[in-house]
């Protein structure tokens, strides 16, 4: 098969929906496609040996740092959800890639933009949703937390207003006591754990090998607990007891929703430049926890970490967002993913203690 003419690859190029862009190393325009014209406003004749920054009458990209990562050190940098007011006084919202391209003994910034207003407005009206969900759900699951011990506590007041026996007053006054208590520790589980993290350096492989071991003993024997180590992997600074509850929840979890049959696969890696946001670790450690189970219920995905989310009987819904406090306690974060018959969780921890982002 012949390779497409370069005027094919030209109208290509040309009637792409992303706005393509490329600048030169003094950041002045060097070429536009069709969609970038639309987007901005002008026309390409109007564009070319522009100063970048004169196409908009307020921006808040930051060329800085697309200069000094792309152009010197030779990093793509993406700039998601980036303000700007075109020369016509148009505003958007835009997102922004940038890689370095060398050509004709040249280097350039090939940038990649696309407006998101869309996006947003759809993402905004869908996590309010959520939101809204969430809250009903909470305030439901807190009711029923509630119910129970303030019943326990009126009955036991209401004892002790006739009760003349001071062994049964003395039950009463315990009761209530009790009760007391159980509500404290349903508020201290909401607010979630408070303690800064004792951090000391540690074999990752050994912290996972205590709680596979004890995960071994609540498995049945159909469901296999499986391990996929990386060897490599050097010691991280850490607060073991936290990161094992976090590990213990999550693969404990997965032994519920398995219901005596199937497998969980426990995998480390070292990952670089992973990104969450505006957080990135350039160095972090992957723990994977994977089932192949019947996954996660859509109606659930978009809330799981949130409290009082659950559909297990009887679950408190308070496992996977002190989870999530934890792990964001050693400044990582948790990511989820799940199809019928597969989910996994993926916990990233920072090897350094300096994060950036790009």
């Amino acid at each position: 098969m012949e390779q497409a003419s370069p005027s094919i690859l030209q109208e290509l190029w040309q009637n792409l929906s992303t706005s393509v862009i490329l600048l030169d190393e003094e950041l002045r325009i060097h070429y536009a496609n069709n969609s970038a014209s639309e987007l901005l406003g002008l026309g390409q004749k109007r564009l070319i040996a522009q100063p970048f920054e004169s196409i908009f009458h307020h921006h808040l990209i930051d060329l800085k740092r697309l200069k000094r990562y792309v152009l010197e050190d030779g990093i793509d940098c993406q700039q998601h959800k980036v303000d700007v007011v075109f020369i016509d006084n148009r505003a958007s919202t835009i997102s922004l890639f940038a890689r370095k391209l060398y050509c004709d003994n040249q280097h350039f910034i090939q940038l990649e933009c696309r407006r998101i207003d869309e996006e947003l407005r759809f993402d905004n009206a869908f996590n309010q949703a959520n939101q809204y969900q969430a809250a009903r759900n909470l305030i439901r699951g807190l009711a029923h937390e509630i119910k129970n011990p303030l019943g326990g506590i009126r009955g036991a007041a209401q004892l002790l207003q006739y009760e003349v026996d001071q062994q049964e007053r003395d039950e009463c006054a315990q009761l209530i006591i009790d009760q007391a208590d159980r509500l404290r520790e349903l508020v201290d589980r909401l607010l979630g754990p408070n303690a800064l993290p004792k951090k000391a350096l540690c074999n990752i492989h050994k912290v996972l090998e205590s709680i596979l071991k004890l995960s071994a003993l609540d498995a049945e024997q159909s469901v296999s607990l499986r391990k996929d180590y990386d060897p490599s992997i050097p010691d991280i600074c850490l607060d073991e007891a936290k990161i094992q509850q976090v590990v213990l929840n999550i693969v404990r979890n997965a032994q519920q929703a398995l219901n005596g049959h199937g497998e969980i696969c426990v995998t480390t890696r070292i990952c670089h430049r992973v990104r969450r946001g505006k957080l990135m670790l350039r160095k972090a450690l992957l723990i994977k926890i994977a089932d192949n189970g019947p996954g996660i219920d859509e109606s659930l995905k978009a809330t799981l970490f949130y409290p009082m989310v659950t559909n297990k009987e009887g679950g408190s819904g308070l496992g996977l967002s002190i989870a999530q406090t934890l792990v964001e306690q050693h400044r990582g974060f948790i990511e989820c993913d799940s199809w019928p018959g597969h989910t996994e969780f993926c916990i990233y921890l920072p090897f350094e203690d300096e994060l950036g982002s790009k």
